[in-house]
């Protein structure tokens, strides 16, 4: 029986969109407000990395397996085991232009200020952008069970049930903030106005692995999916007594993090992700 495989480009845009995400979550580690949301948001971290581990591998193995892809990194030979990409090589030693995570997943756990500022981690801000990428990846895991990729069906089983728990723990907090006290209010309703126009990227028609993998029926159009996504959106927002204003899209990297063009921050996240497994590329431990 002939296997179809999803493009290797649409394996690592959902597995750099987990990691990404997974890395600044884990950031909340030992900071979180309050005991049981440490724990929490360490969980849903373990959750995204455990999703782009399966994608690494599952991305690896079409690397692997195919000539023409091990010359396109061949530049990642210096970091190769027994001459073979892992998920370790395309997560620790692929630099910042390689990425194709969604530039919403990248930004810090504040307003919009640059990597290196001094500011305090805002958690309204970080329930915020899981609730919106849970209410869309529930959405983008259902219909990717149906996957002509077998192995990457799979692996969307098994993501779906965990961003489920995601969306729950998010659409729970943003309610309890929205519909709280005045500070936390106004504190949900920023990070909102902060995040919402970031969003924009999901819908955007034109990427190039998105139509790879329609072509061959491995993948999901995810511009199909915005009336749903909207749905779940209004119906939390109504619930939390928090208004939905559509600003513009902000100047700049808005709709470019998937494309390979990503805000300053992003930099910084993987200096400090990679520093170890660069400095020591044979390491093993």
């Amino acid at each position: 029986m002939m296997t179809v495989a999803a493009p290797v480009d649409y394996v690592l845009h959902l597995a750099d969109n987990a990691l990404v995400l997974g890395q600044r979550n884990a950031e909340w580690c030992g900071h979180g407000p309050v005991l049981e949301e440490d724990l929490a948001l360490a969980n849903n971290s373990l959750d995204l990395i455990g999703q782009a581990r399966l994608l690494y591998q599952h991305a690896a193995a079409l690397i692997n397996a195919d000539a023409a892809l091990g010359q396109r990194f061949a530049h990642l030979q210096g970091a190769r085991v027994d001459g073979q990409i892992t998920e370790d090589t395309l997560a620790y030693f692929r630099d910042t232009a390689e990425f194709r995570n969604h530039t919403l997943l990248e930004l810090p756990h504040h307003g919009p200020l640059v990597g290196y500022a001094v500011s305090e981690r805002d958690y309204a801000t970080t329930i915020a952008r899981n609730f919106l990428y849970s209410a869309l990846m529930v959405l983008v895991w259902q219909q990717l069970q149906s996957s002509a990729d077998a192995q990457l069906a799979g692996i969307a089983s098994k993501s779906l049930k965990e961003t489920r728990y995601h969306l729950s723990h998010a659409s729970d907090w943003l309610v309890r903030l929205g519909d709280g006290t005045d500070e936390s209010h106004q504190r949900a309703q920023a990070a909102l106005d902060h995040l919402l126009p970031y969003c924009e990227s999901f819908w955007l028609a034109g990427h190039a692995a998105e139509q790879a993998s329609l072509a061959n029926g491995t993948g999901v159009q995810v511009s199909g999916l915005r009336d749903d996504w909207n749905a779940i959106v209004n119906e939390t927002l109504n619930e939390a007594t928090l208004l939905r204003n559509e600003a513009q899209p902000h100047e700049g990297y808005v709709h470019q993090g998937h494309l390979g063009t990503h805000s300053e921050h992003l930099g910084f996240l993987l200096a400090e992700m990679q520093s170890l497994a660069r400095a020591h590329p044979r390491g093993v431990w």
